[in-house]
């Protein structure tokens, strides 16, 4: 016979008080820890290790995935505590970009949405944010060109990653579809729904917008307007969720960088990127990667961008399994420089997904 529903509740409470007790004591030792360190209170590498192990512990019935939400958001307050830090990132609020460094860093950092890439990148690089987040690919739609070229340039360091299940809605305050004029979004997100416009809104005008949240915040002040953005823009803003998932690909997903003063230590599940040339002549390519073919070492993405130096040359952006401090990574990371006409290693950090 199950227990009576107020036994039940008194049951939760008692375990409520017992969990703010232990959270309260995690907190104060985050805050001892904070004393010991110099001044870098966001550890990525022990960060993902911790809700690794949690995830690994866990025997439900919460979800794994529940249980990283939980204690990102554990680690974010007690993070707090040592020092508020401030991340930037592509705004207005409402992006998916703001969304994807809540799920990184949680709602206790600080948001400082930025007008364009180039500007959290400078926000960064001027210390006026602790640490940035910027998309780098979209599974559909493929690389983001600006954040390639700006990691390049930048003396930053990326030393994390982010992967985001992107759910594109139709924001829209009206009642018929018959009334939409205009759809505004970011490019990429119209890229990503071009068979559902295409099927439902094809006399509508189309007008990029600088990113998602700028598309809703423009929607909500003019009558006929809709906006291709997320969920929480609709909230952001004051606009109806129209249409739900109308992203041609269930499985599109954005790959976001964190970047940052400093590079994230080996956490045991790592990848490191880098950009590299070479001179043009047959075999090159083939020549400058095989250090890491003879060590076994895999290359997770290649990407080749115009070099900005001549016509027709080109860099080459390169992921690989492995931080750069490990043995068989590094001793091919020096292979690779001596043989580069162009080497920079653009950080080794934790894999959003093993």
């Amino acid at each position: 016979m199950s227990e009576p529903i107020d036994e039940l509740r008194s049951r939760i409470d008692a375990l409520d008080a017992e969990l703010l007790k232990l959270l309260n004591q995690r907190a104060e030792l985050a805050r001892q820890i904070g004393g010991l360190k110099n001044g870098n209170v966001y550890r990525p590498e022990r960060e993902a290790q911790v809700l690794k192990r949690l995830k690994r512990l866990n025997g439900g019935p919460l979800p794994a995935e529940a249980v990283e939400r939980l204690f990102v958001e554990i680690i974010s307050a007690c993070r707090a505590l040592e020092e508020p830090i401030t991340v930037a990132y592509l705004g207005p609020e409402g992006t998916f970009s703001e969304e994807s460094a809540i799920k990184r860093f949680g709602n206790a950092a600080a948001g400082a949405p930025c007008a364009s890439i180039d500007e959290v990148f400078r926000a960064v690089e001027s210390r006026r944010a602790h640490y940035g987040v910027v998309p780098v690919e979209n599974s559909t739609e493929g690389a983001v060109g600006r954040t390639l070229d700006l990691l390049l340039q930048t003396p930053l360091k990326v030393c994390g990653e982010i992967m985001l299940q992107v759910h594109q809605a139709l924001l829209f305050n009206g009642e018929s579809l018959t009334q939409v004029k205009r759809v505004y979004s970011h490019p990429q997100s119209f890229a990503q729904c071009q068979q559902w416009l295409a099927a439902n809104l094809p006399q509508a005008e189309r007008v990029a917008a600088p990113s998602n949240g700028e598309a809703a915040r423009l929607a909500a002040q003019e009558s006929g307007a809709a906006a291709i953005a997320s969920r929480r823009a609709a909230g952001r803003f004051g606009l109806k969720v129209f249409a739900e998932n109308i992203e041609d690909d269930p499985r599109n997903t954005t790959r976001f960088l964190v970047i940052g003063p400093e590079d994230a230590g080996p956490s045991g599940t790592d990848k490191t990127s880098l950009v590299i040339s070479t001179t043009n002549r047959p075999g090159a390519m083939r020549d400058l990667l095989e250090p890491f073919a003879r060590r076994q070492i895999d290359l997770t993405r290649l990407e080749s961008r115009p070099s900005r130096t001549g016509l027709w040359e080109y860099v080459f952006y390169v992921d690989i399994k492995g931080h750069r401090e490990d043995s068989p990574v590094a001793a091919a990371l020096t292979e690779v420089r001596e043989k580069a006409s162009l080497f920079k290693i653009l950080g080794s950090y934790p894999c959003a997904k093993e």
